[in-house]
């Protein structure tokens, strides 16, 4: 792993495909004090200015009003701007916009003049930072997808997950996206959140449908560690549900999407026909390449990944001075590009080509089909393709392909 210098690799003009542009929350709002400090400075706040600063101050308070200037003024932007002009050839960018909300910045058109004709521009969103009016300009600045994280609609599950968002907001957004012309429309939901019920989780699948989405992504529950969940789980104030229950959630969610016309693709996506799928999202599970641009974004080429810097005011630093963003990098080897390529295609409703196994994997892919675990019709024809039971044992057949 290499720390700074220039880690990326030579670039050239932009032709972005995909350009993916998230507007959620930082992931370490500030404490009531830092809050209460810079209300106390600036007097004529809005009304909500409380909840807004508590969703996009930055996490270093030293900081955080310097880079909330920054912001102001577009100057990131300009920073992503220049960023994304070296970007290689038809690549992917991941752009990360820090955005005031209700504020896109006039620098704006300089990051997607790069973009290739036809290119998928997706931005993730939570529902608390988006309104009518943000969701039409966003669309009129050109974006074509927007992903909004629903995660639940009972009240009790997210106030678990900590959600600031009030039950039935993100569906009003969904609508509120599909008047303002988006092409495509996902709601994110999580299952598996303590003290969730069978009964919680269908009706956070029926209310997320009835918004109309024409792609929904279910995740299980990850507990991070350092997050406020996971020292109530420590503590045994909550519980984790086991495999079994976390199966029937994921089979219910199958189930009930696949009636109302969503085919899986990739484990945890489900899709209203092909052109529904989500292209910068393909690009990752199929081992293309992509340029991460932005404060923390990720980015591959070639077998090396790199990531920049995740404050944006380092970041706009670094590219005003002209040195790399990138923080780190590490250079995979070909065997770790195989065993992540192969993991990643078993993921997906096209399966994983036989011809990229060895011997034992091709044992372990005939062993898969005779354990219900692959489709037989699939094999026939050269490929491993997961059945509902083995995509719930997705983690165990990869190990078993790749041992």
């Amino acid at each position: 792993m290499v720390a700074d210098r220039d880690l990326t690799p030579t670039a050239r003009t932009a032709r972005v495909r995909e350009l993916l542009i998230s507007l959620c929350p930082t992931p370490a709002p500030p404490t009531d004090a830092q809050v209460d400090a810079y209300l106390a400075a600036h007097p004529d706040s809005p009304p909500g200015e409380r909840l807004r600063l508590r969703q996009l101050i930055l996490p270093d308070s030293s900081t955080a009003q310097l880079a909330r200037d920054r912001l102001r003024n577009g100057e990131s932007f300009a920073a992503l701007s220049r960023e994304l002009s070296r970007a290689p050839n038809a690549a992917s960018g991941g752009l990360i916009g820090w955005v005031e909300r209700g504020q896109l910045p006039p620098e704006f058109e300089a990051v997607v003049f790069g973009l290739a004709p036809g290119a998928e521009v997706t931005v993730e969103a939570s529902p608390e930072t988006v309104d009518q009016r943000v969701l039409a300009d966003l669309r009129a600045g050109g974006m074509t997808r927007i992903s909004l994280g629903m995660q639940s609609a009972v009240p009790h599950v997210l106030a678990v997950l900590d959600r600031v968002h009030e039950p039935g907001r993100p569906a009003r957004c969904a609508r509120w996206a599909r008047a303002a012309g988006f092409e495509h429309v996902s709601l994110d939901l999580i299952y598996g959140t303590p003290g969730e019920s069978d009964a919680d989780w269908r009706y956070s699948l029926a209310e997320a449908l009835a918004a109309g989405p024409d792609h929904i992504s279910a995740y299980a529950l990850i507990v991070e560690e350092g997050t406020a969940l996971a020292a109530r789980v420590r503590r045994g104030e909550v519980g984790i549900p086991d495999d079994d229950v976390m199966a029937d959630r994921y089979l219910a969610a199958d189930d009930l999407l696949s009636v109302h016309g969503m085919s899986w693709y990739e484990i945890s996506n489900w899709a209203a026909g092909d052109g529904a799928r989500c292209r910068h999202n393909l690009l990752y599970w199929t081992g293309g390449d992509w340029w991460g641009v932005g404060p923390g974004a990720h980015s591959h080429v070639g077998g090396t990944r790199w990531w920049n810097v995740k404050h944006p005011a380092a970041y706009a630093t670094r590219i005003g001075s002209g040195r790399s963003p990138a923080q780190a990098r590490e250079i995979l080897t070909e065997r770790e590009r195989h065993l992540e390529r192969v993991l990643l295609l078993t993921r997906l409703a096209e399966g994983c080509p036989v011809a990229e196994l060895g011997p034992a994997g091709r044992a372990a892919a005939a062993s898969a089909v005779a354990g219900g675990l692959a489709q037989p019709a699939a094999h026939a024809d050269g490929r491993v393709v997961l059945t509902p039971k083995g995509r719930l044992l997705a983690d165990a057949v990869v190990g078993d392909l790749t041992g």
